[in-house]
């Protein structure tokens, strides 16, 4: 075995984090303060401190084809969208039939990460680990931080004049498990994301009223797209995202916004953002429009103030005999064993070169897995940022100057904000990230050397889904069943669907959809062109 690797957390990202040092001929040696694995996945009936906490009836939000393992694909009869539990078993077959769990230390806290006072010559850590109440000193050679992003709630009650003298219940929505509690009471959920909605419909069925106070609106959408498939298999596409980066700003907008309100009219239901353009993560909820014409759930604007016993909103309405508010108003990301120098923050922005490594360090052997968020799935991210981060750990890649990191980072920043706004600093776009890391490795697909030796993957590739499996399609790590995989994704999505076969399954046709797109496009152009 090479060099010693600490590994923090054994959620998706610290197994991730685990495999790609064996195929770097690193050693780990995972930490895990729970006893067990899956990290945000592994649901547990009350929440833990330290721990990211999920509610019971949470399902994916990403289908199947697109958030497995690149190497690694879900069962056939799996559904495309999973409940936590099943995830969780995917989870656990993963970390068995790669081998990992013997490299994990569980019930084991890490209280402490420091340079060593050689670290400017090799690079190492102090890690200091707890276990049974005992204290363990060790050195490693790097380390990759996997601990997530969902741990510390963000509960901003100094946002809110009058919290402190409302006489009912208030809790953050990682306190929250199920509705039974709640039922026959008046509930106010603050935040319109996708906890907050899934925790609004749910309550809508046992509560006598709930109301979501959202300060700017959101897009929402169904998991069910274009012709009943999964939304991220039709809409995340190399093609797809080609276009986006490709049309004039005021175009692309223009065509979000309509395809955004497609499904109903946001304004009508007092959803729609206020900045609609702005790529923000949207809200996943195939129920929250239907509650909301039924009556059970309504949307509020800000809330101004708390009385006692009402919310009084920002457009002069009020909220009476609230019996419980609910905070569903997302986390902030902590670190409290490492040394706030290390990450340093600016205005909520990460300071990491592509949201992973500090670019300031004198030795790069410090690597943050899982952090980036993106419209695209946890799983296949932290699988190629781990893949990355252990080949720089094994010294067979090489990062750039710490100037060139910085410039990058600042000019990142800076299409971050147009994009997706400054309350987003951690989101980006998914295919153009994943291909900018693959790039470092060499598995960046070829796509015009696919047109000319396998024009069959190659439009599967381009115009189908951007799958996971297209990152171990070629170079370092490749594996052989990546091609049959991309081949295979549209049986396996709609095999759960099918148990009543009646006529041939139906798959989307790419070459159809790419004529609509192209006679749109020539049209706008053509228009353009006219008036300009």
């Amino acid at each position: 075995m090479g060099k010693r690797v600490a590994i923090v957390g054994a959620g998706v990202s610290g197994l991730a984090s685990i495999r790609c040092c064996l195929e770097e001929g690193l050693e780990p040696t995972c930490f895990e303060r729970s006893n067990d694995i899956g990290g945000l996945w592994k649901f547990l009936d009350h929440a833990e401190e330290g721990r990211a906490s999920i509610y019971q009836s949470v399902f994916t939000n990403s289908s199947k084809e697109m958030m497995c393992f690149p190497d690694f694909p879900y069962p056939d009869d799996y559904p495309n969208y999973m409940h936590h539990s099943k995830l969780q078993e995917y989870i656990k077959t993963f970390a068995q039939k790669k081998n990992l769990l013997r490299y994990i230390q569980f019930e084991t806290l890490v209280s402490s990460i420091k340079k060593c006072p050689s670290f400017l010559v090799t690079g190492q850590w102090e890690v200091v680990s707890e276990k049974d109440g005992k204290q363990e000193s060790t050195i490693f050679d790097a380390i990759m931080i996997c601990s997530g992003h969902h741990v510390y709630p963000n509960l901003p009650t100094d946002s809110f004049p009058g919290l402190h003298q409302f006489q009912g219940h208030y809790l953050h929505s990682r306190d929250y498990k199920d509705p039974d509690a709640f039922k026959g009471k008046r509930v106010l959920v603050i935040g319109l994301g996708n906890s907050g909605s899934d925790i609004a419909v749910e309550l809508s069925r046992l509560a006598t009223q709930v109301v979501i106070s959202t300060r700017s609106g959101s897009w929402v959408m169904s998991r069910v797209w274009d012709n009943g498939y999964p939304w991220d298999m039709v809409y995340v596409t190399r093609f797809a995202s080609f276009l986006r980066n490709a049309l004039p700003s005021f175009v692309s907008d223009w065509l979000y916004v309509k395809k955004m309100n497609t499904w109903f009219k946001h304004e009508n239901f007092g959803l729609m953002p206020l900045n609609g353009s702005l790529r923000k993560e949207p809200v996943f909820n195939d129920e929250l429009p239907s509650r909301i014409l039924c009556g059970t759930v309504s949307i509020k604007p800000n809330v101004k103030e708390f009385t006692e016993t009402s919310a009084v909103f920002e457009d002069g309405t009020v909220f009476e005999a609230i019996d419980s508010v609910i905070f569903a108003t997302g986390y902030d990301y902590a670190y409290p064993f490492l040394d706030d120098s290390i990450i340093k923050s600016r205005n909520n922005e990460v300071t990491l070169f592509k949201g992973i490594f500090p670019p300031l360090m004198e030795k790069p052997t410090l690597a943050v897995i899982g952090l980036v968020q993106s419209l695209g799935a946890a799983i296949p991210t932290a699988d190629l940022q781990a893949r990355w981060a252990a080949k720089v750990f094994a010294n067979s890649c090489t990062l750039p100057t710490t100037n060139e990191m910085m410039d990058d980072i600042d000019e990142k920043m800076g299409k971050k904000l147009k994009w997706f706004g400054q309350s987003q600093t951690l989101q980006t776009d998914y295919i153009t990230y994943m291909d900018e890391l693959g790039s470092f490795i060499g598995a960046k697909p070829n796509i015009p050397w696919l047109f000319l030796t396998d024009p069959q993957l190659a439009l599967e590739v381009y115009f189908g889904p951007c799958s996971p499996y297209q990152f171990r399609l070629m170079g370092p790590g490749k594996w052989d069943g990546a091609r049959n995989a991309i081949l295979t994704q549209w049986d396996r999505t709609v095999k759960p669907t099918r148990m009543r076969a009646v006529g041939k399954a139906q798959r989307p046709q790419h070459f159809y959809n790419l004529l609509r797109i192209l006679s749109f496009s020539v049209l706008l152009l053509a228009v353009w062109l006219t008036f300009y």
